[in-house]
């Protein structure tokens, strides 16, 4: 599953982390965040390296209807 967009503010959001501390975590560049999250172009490697940090951070990932079938994509901290 791809990181949406919104996962990736959202879970952001959840740890307290500004754009730069993603990042850092990524190992990449603040533009490549940025440039994701105005919903540009970027590598799958550097969405993938996005999602690794936040994920070992101790955020989870879900798709759509993957714990609600009404629900939509989302995130949440892991327990």
């Amino acid at each position: 599953m791809g990181m949406t967009i919104e996962q990736c503010r959202a879970a952001r959001a959840l740890l307290g982390w500004s754009a730069n501390t993603l990042a850092e975590a990524a190992k990449l560049g603040i533009a490549t965040v940025k440039r994701f999250e105005a919903g540009q172009v970027v590598q799958e490697a550097s969405v993938t390296a996005l999602q690794t940090s936040l994920d070992e951070a101790g955020i989870e990932f879900f798709e759509a209807g993957e714990v609600s079938r009404k629900g939509g994509a989302g995130v949440r901290l892991k327990a």
